[in-house]
């Protein structure tokens, strides 16, 4: 579900994040979606901090690099996160589209913590509920945030059409290619380098939404730190690629970082079942660059007692010539999964 959208040939999924940036662009052949494009490129540090773009120039060269000058006018959906973006599920009197229209803008001033003419506001129906009331998902994002992402995409020469929620383009990415019944509930954990996401949809329909202001460069830190490394080398150890940390030790860092983020997620859960004791999650989906922490999937199987698997954006996804997605764009995939879900939002009939 977009709040900002520009009409005007195949959308490029665009994925800013803290560390990368992934560029996915799809086509449909009939009813099979194919792979035109899948990209990754690490950027400076200095030019995403916290989620915030604070050097749009340093971006849009990046983002020329990644892409090559044939990009150029190339419609473009992005997305934003953090604390400069409200996501909730309300509840209304039903009513019509017409009247809905009306009434939004009155509803969320009620709930939206930002001052309503600073924000983007979009909407969508859920579902309709017994005794005349209707389930509403309201996203409002501060239009500052949404200028500086586009500004960045229109000096590297794109043209943005949709601006998007990561976690509403992991949802999407999860919904095409898990098909997922409307009786089942599902969490996905997207653990980015700076921000983890977290959802929890009843059959395709997003229910809890929240970010946590961590992620995979917590644990690239903490070993920096603890060892006096580089970046890269601190990288490496993380990953369990380099013996340059004992074992014992490397294992003791990276469990204080994981156990940090366990606590971030029970606070998460409690808050959801607070809200939704009826909603039992019976699956748990992993993505994000961190999601090949050691031992990370293990301790959210353990924390919420559920199966916990890697979400595999390319599922349901066909290379051009109609083969399966090969093994060197498997090993990024979990990166790939918002990047997915914005340039799904080409094939919203799907």
């Amino acid at each position: 579900m977009p709040f900002w959208k520009n009409q005007s040939k195949t959308l490029l999924g665009l994925d800013i994040g803290t560390s990368s940036i992934k560029a996915v662009q799809l086509l449909r052949e009939g009813a099979q979606i194919q792979l035109r494009r899948a990209q990754m490129a690490a950027i400076a540090p200095e030019i995403v901090v916290d989620g915030a773009i604070t050097d749009a120039d340093g971006l849009a060269e990046a983002i020329t690099r990644l892409l090559g000058a044939k990009a150029k006018k190339q419609r473009t959906a992005a997305a934003v996160s953090g604390h400069s973006v409200f996501v909730r599920p309300i509840v209304m009197p039903a009513m019509s589209d017409a009247e809905l229209a009306t009434a939004i803008q009155a509803e969320a001033v009620q709930h939206v913590p930002f001052p309503i003419e600073e924000v983007n506001l979009d909407y969508q129906v859920l579902d309709f509920r017994e005794g005349g009331q209707m389930e509403v998902l309201l996203v409002a994002a501060k239009k500052e945030k949404v200028i500086n992402t586009t500004d960045a995409l229109t000096r590297a020469g794109l043209q943005p059409e949709i601006m998007d929620h990561d976690p509403l383009a992991l949802a999407n990415c999860y919904e095409y290619n898990y098909q997922p019944a409307p009786d089942t509930a599902a969490a996905l954990l997207h653990v980015g380098a700076s921000q983890t996401h977290f959802n929890v949809l009843r059959g395709a329909v997003p229910c809890f939404t929240r970010d946590i202001s961590a992620g995979g460069n917590q644990y690239t830190d903490a070993l920096q730190k603890e060892f006096a490394l580089s970046f890269d080398e601190a990288e490496a150890v993380k990953l369990g690629r380099s013996n340059a940390v004992s074992e014992p030790k490397r294992r003791e860092v990276i469990q204080s970082i994981t156990e940090m983020l366990r606590r971030e997620l029970r606070k998460m859960l409690d808050f959801f079942h607070a809200d939704n004791d009826r909603v039992a999650i019976g699956r748990l989906y992993l993505s994000g660059g961190g999601a090949a922490v050691p031992g990370l999937q293990e301790m959210l199987q353990q924390e919420m007692s559920v199966p916990v698997e890697g979400l595999d954006p390319f599922r349901r996804i066909r290379a051009l010539k109609n083969e399966p997605v090969g093994m060197e764009l498997r090993q990024i995939a979990p990166r790939m999964a918002v990047a997915v879900g914005l340039a799904l939002r080409e094939f919203e009939d799907l």
